[in-house]
């Protein structure tokens, strides 16, 4: 039986949706910024309406997107976010306001980026920031068609079947 290695921040960014195009250089320039965060069961990783500039990659675990409830007690889940999925893409790129809070659902370990230190990247590694943005896009863009697709679904789930609610 072989042992299993640990991998290296570099090449845990380049595993990542983040490292699509990256050389191993441009890897180890976005792994000197990066950092790795470990969460338990229900530890919130930003708060509902937290303002900041910071970028997950989920490594291992799962995330969930939710907001207290009326009541006061416990969340309500919107959506998941599981291992291989960025969170907080759009809030690391305009600092708006989270609509809602991020919680750990069991063990969850994140590589973390914030983007004050991605920006000091502008200078040294101009080619390694366009990348990781387009690979941030492209995460923009694939949440932006999956809520395309659910709003389809639910106006023919609507109009045309004539539903009742």
């Amino acid at each position: 039986m072989t042992a299993v290695t640990a991998k290296t921040l570099p090449e845990i960014v380049l595993a990542s949706p983040l490292g699509r195009e990256l050389t191993p250089a441009e890897a180890e320039a976005l792994a000197s910024i990066a950092s790795l965060r470990d969460l338990k069961d229900g530890e919130v990783l930003l708060a509902e309406g937290a303002e900041d500039g910071v970028l997950h990659v989920i490594l291992t675990g799962r995330i969930d997107v939710a907001r207290h409830r009326d009541t006061g007690e416990g969340w309500n889940v919107l959506h998941h976010i599981e291992a291989g999925e960025l969170v907080g893409e759009l809030s690391f790129m305009d600092d708006a306001p989270r609509y809602a809070a991020l919680v750990a659902a069991g063990p969850t370990r994140v590589l973390v980026l914030h983007r004050e230190d991605f920006e000091t990247l502008l200078d040294r590694q101009p080619r390694a920031v366009y990348k990781t943005m387009r690979a941030i896009m492209r995460v923009a863009h694939e949440v932006q068609r999956r809520l395309s697709r659910q709003m389809h679904d639910l106006e023919e789930y609507l109009y045309r079947t004539g539903a009742k609610y």
